[in-house]
């Protein structure tokens, strides 16, 4: 099995710490793999880019065609850099702030909301590193402080990782401290589903 913290010692030094060492409790209480329950409802801020780009949120396989992405050493070093780079090009902003609105999901210029992140690393890692858009999945959580929050979900056979850019590394979802409550259908990125098993924070994730 080849996962990001096996072989994170192998990266490139600037790179190697952007795979954090995993928290044992917190994997065996949630396991790798999120577990996806009924179907919820989009975002807000995505209702308005479906509309706004149509293609954004077409079915990008069927039902059960989607196959979990398989990593390499290659693929790792260069989700880590693309990671990186979009969480140090971009400087996070409010929406109300940019566009005079609560909720606008856009692909950012230089300044963006934390789903702009999302959606940047999305298609950066689509089009450079030819990942399936079935594997790269917007997810919402609640931060610990009851704030939502939106990060990029890589979902691979070793597990379910997180891109985000309030953290630069990119962890096990179960070493994060948030509750997950929603991510995009891995079929169709127009539909989400919940996470059933998403909303334990773990003490040892949010103590870190």
């Amino acid at each position: 099995m080849v996962g990001f913290r096996a072989i994170g010692a192998t990266l490139l030094l600037c790179l190697t710490a952007a795979f954090g060492p995993g928290n044992a409790e917190a994997v065996e209480a949630r396991g790798p793999f999120m577990q996806i329950g009924v179907e919820a409802p989009r975002p807000i801020g995505q209702q308005g880019l479906c509309k706004r780009s149509p293609a954004e949120c077409r079915p990008v396989a069927q039902p059960g065609q989607a196959k979990p992405l398989v990593l390499t050493r290659s693929l790792i070093h260069t989700i880590a850099t693309i990671n990186v780079s979009v969480n140090a090009q971009i400087k996070p902003e409010s929406d109300e702030k940019i566009y005079g609105v609560e909720e606008y999901w856009t692909y950012p210029a230089s300044t963006g909301d934390c789903e702009d992140f999302v959606l940047r690393k999305r298609k950066r890692l689509h089009e450079e590193a030819k990942i399936d858009l079935g594997n790269l999945l917007i997810t919402v959580v609640k931060k610990t402080n009851g704030e939502g929050h939106a990060v990029l979900t890589l979902h691979t056979t070793d597990g379910d990782f997180i891109l985000d850019n309030l953290n630069w590394r990119v962890l096990l979802w179960s070493d994060t401290p948030y509750a997950f409550l929603k991510r995009q259908n891995t079929g169709d990125p127009g539909k989400w589903n919940r996470i059933a098993n998403g909303r334990d924070v773990l003490v040892g994730a949010v103590d870190r």
